[in-house]
């Protein structure tokens, strides 16, 4: 089944194709189907794991998003505080939001490239370590030196 469309009439006010003024243009109303299927979404073509799309597991994940993000804008707020105002309150703050920020990041790197359970058991175990090596030796820092904000500041001066 075709339908027949004069060019011209398909054009507003008076406009016509220098071309095909008087030449019709013949194309099919209606396309025949070859089979009879139902139309597929595009959704249903994309497969996901289930832990995505599971309740508690999916409001965890953006709680922790939105952790993330409240902690790097905490950290950018710590900058200008620990340099107006250094002590020992701001000292263990930063010791605390870096090593977190850290281990989420570095946490993000080996969710993305380490494949294996047992490479997985492993690079975790490894990170859990480093975060733990880190705080303890920032704390330590600044309880027995002068602390994170002067170190850096003594560091400007020279």
């Amino acid at each position: 089944m075709a339908a027949v469309y004069k060019l011209s009439s398909v054009c507003r006010r008076g406009v016509h194709p220098l071309l095909y003024q008087s030449a019709l243009l013949a194309r099919p109303a209606a396309v025949p189907q070859q089979r009879k299927e139902p139309p597929c979404l595009l959704t249903a073509r994309i497969h996901s794991s289930q832990a995505l799309y599971s309740g508690a597991d999916s409001k965890a994940a953006s709680l922790h998003w939105t952790a993330e993000r409240v902690l790097s804008i905490a950290l950018l707020a710590m900058g200008p505080v620990a340099y107006y105002s250094p002590g020992p309150v701001i000292d263990y703050s930063l010791a605390a939001a870096l090593t977190l920020h850290g281990h989420w990041g570095i946490g993000q790197v080996l969710t993305d490239y380490v494949h294996g359970d047992a490479k997985i058991k492993m690079a975790n175990a490894g990170l859990f370590l480093l975060s733990t090596v880190t705080f303890a030796g920032l704390c330590y820092f600044n309880y027995n030196d002068v602390g994170i904000c002067k170190a850096v500041a003594l560091l400007w001066s020279k």
